[in-house]
């Protein structure tokens, strides 16, 4: 399961100037469909094999380069991929090896920098909340956490109420009246141990979203037996019966509704910050502008259009970024060239406490790439960062 230190090791690793090699190969479910497998993945390499022989880097880098390809071609021979992607972390100069396997598809893509490319594995790891679901009757319950598309369930709640023969009724049907009243009573007394058990569960895993499942006309009384910090958690419910529901028909209506839920909180996002910056607040729309906010280390919250990819420029010295350009414009040190200049932007957000959302939704960020919420106004660019943008 790819985790946030997972991220953090790898991100912070310090190549001493020598290329890392990053790949990431999505893993078709079907077993049958991954014979191409480890050959879409020798094609990605293909097309960096030529930094073997680059003469316009030094000897250690090349052999860097070669004992990269070796070490992933190997892991490609030999892994099972239990997964639906892969990713790969190499600089064989430095020591570093890495396989994190995703759980969710990525798309085919190799980089080759002096830093490890991250970006889509944080957008992975920003898709996924950990949700509980908890799907229920007047006698019995269950608790799953779905996190990372794996599903596994947490706990079980069984309560004693009344048969439904009971329900009939007594001699000549005079006893059922206060019959029923009992189960009602016994109903709600399981739907406040449902709650106070999840609300248990809740202290320790910190559930991020609530799914309910059930008899719909009982839906909306459990949901009264919830404290009101749980109940602000649910995203969604679904009709379900505990006698026929299984794992599958869980997963699927859980990921429906988690699905939803993540477009609708991008789609707000995006249309408050579009808001913020007509309303004159501090906020940068376009990659120029929040290039400029992230070098100012001015970024409060950044959305970033998932699977975008722009060429710039680096400043390894006071941490400068943009688009194009030699000697940074700010303290005169040479620039680094790196064939994504929005991961670059991505960790500096990250690195001064800020926020990052990748946005798979489609929104007027499509057309800007990235925009951002800024702690302050920016100042001026300089004249010669105007210049090469």
């Amino acid at each position: 399961m790819i985790t946030a230190d997972t991220i953090d090791r790898i991100a912070g690793f310090d190549s001493h100037g020598l290329p890392v090699v990053s790949v990431y190969v999505d893993v078709p479910v079907d077993p049958r469909d991954r014979k191409d497998l480890r050959g879409r993945t020798v094609g990605l390499l293909q097309q960096i094999e030529s930094l073997e022989r680059d003469d316009t880097l030094d000897h250690d880098a090349r052999m860097s380069v070669r004992g990269d390809l070796t070490r992933i071609r190997e892991a490609v021979a030999t892994d099972d991929f239990d997964s639906r992607g892969v990713a790969f972390f190499s600089c064989s100069g430095a020591d570093l090896f890495e396989e994190v396997t995703l759980p969710r598809p990525v798309h085919d893509k190799v980089m080759v920098d002096e830093t490890p490319w991250v970006r889509p594995m944080l957008a992975v790891l920003d898709e996924y909340r950990r949700c509980g679901i908890v799907l229920f009757d007047s006698r019995t319950a269950q608790v799953w956490e779905l996190y990372q598309d794996e599903l596994r369930q947490e706990e079980r709640v069984r309560d004693k109420n009344v048969r439904k023969d009971d329900l009939a009724g007594g001699w000549q049907g005079f006893a059922e009246w206060p019959v029923r009243r009992h189960a009602e009573e016994l109903t709600l007394r399981h739907f406040r141990h449902v709650a106070s058990v999840l609300a248990n569960l809740d202290r320790s895993q910190r559930y991020d979203v609530l799914v309910v499942g059930g008899h719909e006309p009982e839906i909306p009384l459990f949901l009264d037996r919830l404290p009101r910090y749980l109940r602000e958690k649910v995203i969604g419910t679904f009709a379900a019966d505990l006698d026929t529901v299984d794992r599958g028909v869980i997963r699927e209506q859980a990921g429906r509704i988690l699905d939803e839920y993540e477009r609708d909180q991008e789609r707000g996002q995006v249309s408050e910050l579009f808001e913020r910056a007509a309303e004159g607040r501090p906020a940068s729309i376009g990659l120029r502008d929040t290039l400029w906010a992230g070098s100012m280390s001015a970024v409060h919250h950044l959305l970033v259009q998932e699977d975008s990819i722009e060429p710039g420029r680096v400043c390894d010295n006071c941490g400068w970024l943009g688009i194009a350009g030699k000697a940074c414009p700010v303290c005169g040190s040479s620039l680094r060239h790196t064939p994504d200049v929005i991961d670059e932007l991505v960790q500096a957000v990250i690195d001064e406490s800020g926020t990052v959302e990748h946005v798979q939704a489609d929104t007027r960020l499509r057309e800007h790439v990235v925009a951002a919420s800024l702690r302050f106004p920016l100042p001026p660019q300089p004249d010669a960062v105007v210049g090469t943008l």
